[in-house]
């Protein structure tokens, strides 16, 4: 209905224009002769406006250049550095945004400047670079504040190429005139899954008891479980997912049973690279020997390190910091 009707006003608003036009050109005298005149700016703007440009800075000189790739090149490297000797998992997610920072700033106020012409193309390829892995660190930090990212290798395992690619670049660089810009001193080694056998001692001692601890890792990632007594570290076994293991001969005492979760263990810095998760049972368990004139008794242990029904230890996360490693 609304077509019909828009179509059937036209013809009338047309012959109306006809009409007006027709009595206009009928009537009134006929002009001749003259110049058309015609005033006002061009494009529309106000008379007498001007856009000014912000003037285009000069070339650095090569030492002017140089000081200025200097003066950020130690806090980046340090930055580097220090993220790389992070020791647990709260201080490498610090670490982690303070070199986000570092190269994000860096790579801003570089990119203002005018290197010499020579290496215009080398200075462009570093910030780009800088810029990249400064992108990448930024989800890193994300990856290593949910625990998926737990150690330094597996944080220079995620940013992959993009490091390497900003270590070409600064190489690059610096080998045009000698440019202090080569700020990545490690290297990112390939994502692994490495995994000890089932049963692996980390630590043995306190054993020549008669009491046994079995242990049921039922989870789907492996673990290592830390038998602490008071503040000494007594025992340390790698339980792999969906397996059992039973530690004999535990002396009498009471302990206190810590365990980590994760994939790719690193033997080296003795911890899981990814998906890690650290806990402890709240309540203690207390191994002894009891000897009477016609029996020995004593105490043995089974822990599971998963949930299941009828369960009576509970268990508590643990601050990174403070899990015994």
């Amino acid at each position: 209905m609304w077509r019909v009707a828009a179509s059937r006003m036209i013809p009338c608003a047309l012959a109306l224009a006809t009409l007006t036009l027709s009595a206009c050109t009928s009537t009134g005298p006929t002009l001749t002769g003259g110049e058309p005149k015609a005033s006002g700016v061009a494009g529309g703007g106000d008379p007498g406006t001007s856009v000014e440009q912000s003037p285009t800075p000069s070339a650095l000189t090569a030492e002017a250049y140089k000081t200025e790739l200097a003066t950020r090149q130690k806090s980046m490297s340090g930055a580097i550095k220090s993220m790389v000797a992070a020791r647990t998992v709260k201080t490498l997610d610090q670490r982690v945004e303070r070199t986000r920072k570092a190269l994000d700033g860096a790579a801003t106020e570089l990119a203002a400047l005018a290197p010499p012409p020579e290496v215009q193309a080398q200075h462009d390829a570093y910030v780009a670079s800088l810029r990249q892995v400064a992108g990448d660190l930024d989800a890193t930090a994300v990856k290593v504040g949910a625990f998926d990212l737990c150690t330094p290798p597996a944080v220079l395992a995620d940013l992959g190429g993009s490091l390497s690619e900003l270590d070409k670049t600064g190489e690059a660089l610096q080998a045009a005139g000698d440019y202090p810009a080569d700020i990545v001193s490690v290297k990112a080694g390939k994502k692994q899954t490495r995994r000890l056998s089932n049963g692996t001692f980390l630590r043995k001692s306190g054993l020549g008891g008669r009491s046994f601890l079995q242990i049921h890792n039922g989870g789907s990632r492996d673990a290592v479980i830390n038998v602490m007594r008071g503040k000494s570290k007594v025992l340390s076994v790698y339980v792999r997912r969906k397996a059992k293991f039973k530690i004999n001969n535990v002396s009498d005492g009471t302990y206190r049973v810590y365990f980590t979760h994760g994939v790719d263990w690193d033997r080296k810095g003795g911890a899981f690279n990814r998906e890690c998760s650290f806990q402890r049972f709240q309540k203690s368990v207390k191994f002894k020997t009891t000897i009477t004139a016609t029996q020995i008794r004593w105490t043995d242990w089974r822990i599971t390190l998963h949930a299941i029904t009828g369960g009576n230890a509970r268990t508590s996360p643990v601050d990174p910091d403070d899990f015994p490693g």
